[in-house]
């Protein structure tokens, strides 16, 4: 099926929070995970979605360009073209913008996407991320306010950060003390106060509750998904609202149980990133692979080594639906396997 209208999109995540369940947005940075992921979510029958990094466009573009908004738009092209293959829908989202990349990356976007909807066509992401976590609460929905009326006119979604997501993703990177970790209702209040609650333009927004990028053990990190239940009752007491005014987002989830997932997903998380797993996942395989047939990829002694081993297909496909396996196991613990539009 084609990528998702912003009309499919929105209905996406609706059916997801009234249904009770959440979306897998799985990191790519190349085509080979690209079809990892396409594979994955119709081997699922799930519905998703690929999302990229300043640092992934970046490799889309050449690791030697640093091309991130070129990158971005051949990532998107490709998926619009391949995905046509695939029975399932996808959004498009870029992830993890901070304040000096917005020029470079988000911005440029946006522009791109102002045309195509002025030409009568739809935007080329569904939705932006724009990361204002590093920045001054104030200064962090003032640049929210400013971009989402822009994202309303394309038809497209914005998503914000309120809170600090530990740890290191891309180049962006967090630390603070502990309690920087776990949102507060008086700070999504304020956001809320200026950004509205879908009548100025939908946004998602991504709170934190203890979240960490990267790889922790079992334990490591000390998540508190209740918290957005807190939230979610807070906001709809201070505005008047009905239970869960809040599209949420689940960032820096490597290592979470099924329990600390499905809490989450119960207090109102329609998207939840995936990026440390299914990079493992990937890179894992291909390790396998060639210590499997270590004389076969390598020209030892004077041989020629096996052409069908070393021909980087024969590893690429292991380790696509390596990274696809991860992303079914993903599809089923958010529960949206089996629920695809076009199932």
């Amino acid at each position: 099926m084609p990528v998702a209208t912003p009309d499919q999109y929105a209905d996406m995540l609706d059916r997801a929070k009234a249904g009770g369940f959440a979306y897998p947005a799985i990191n790519v940075s190349s085509s080979q995970t690209i079809n990892a992921v396409l594979q994955g979510l119709t081997e699922a029958g799930s519905d998703g979605i690929l999302q990229v990094t300043t640092g992934g466009a970046d490799y889309f573009a050449g690791h030697t360009v640093k091309g991130r908004a070129t990158g971005a738009l051949a990532f998107a092209a490709y998926v619009t073209e391949v995905a046509k293959n695939y029975p399932i829908t996808v959004a498009l989202h870029t992830d993890h913008c901070p304040k000096d990349a917005l020029p470079g990356f988000v911005l440029p976007l946006i522009e791109a996407s102002e045309a195509e909807v002025k030409a009568g066509r739809n935007p080329i992401f569904q939705s932006h991320m724009w990361d204002g976590s590093a920045v001054p609460l104030g200064e962090n929905i003032e640049i929210a306010k400013d971009l989402l009326p822009r994202m309303k006119n394309i038809n497209a979604i914005l998503e914000i950060e309120v809170g600090v997501v530990g740890g290191e993703e891309d180049g962006v990177q967090h630390e603070g003390s502990n309690d920087a970790l776990y949102t507060t209702v008086a700070d999504v209040t304020k956001a809320v106060e200026a950004l509205g609650l879908g009548e100025n333009g939908r946004y998602i927004s991504a709170l934190t509750f203890g979240n960490v990028h990267g790889v922790y053990k079992p334990g490591g990190v000390k998540l508190r998904p209740e918290l957005l239940g807190e939230i979610q009752e807070g906001i709809a007491a201070h505005f008047g609202t009905g239970a869960k005014p809040l599209d949420l987002v689940f960032h820096g989830g490597s290592g979470s149980s099924d329990e600390e997932i499905a809490v989450a997903v119960s207090n109102g998380v329609v998207k939840m990133n995936i990026d440390t797993d299914t990079q493992y996942a990937f890179t894992r395989s291909v390790a396998g692979f060639m210590f499997a047939n270590y004389e076969g990829v390598l020209k030892l002694d004077g041989e020629v080594g096996n052409k069908k081993q070393y021909d980087p297909r024969a590893w690429g496909k292991v380790a696509e639906s390596s990274m696809a396996e991860r992303v079914v196991a993903a599809t089923q613990q958010l529960g949206s396997a089996g629920k695809s539009l076009g199932v």
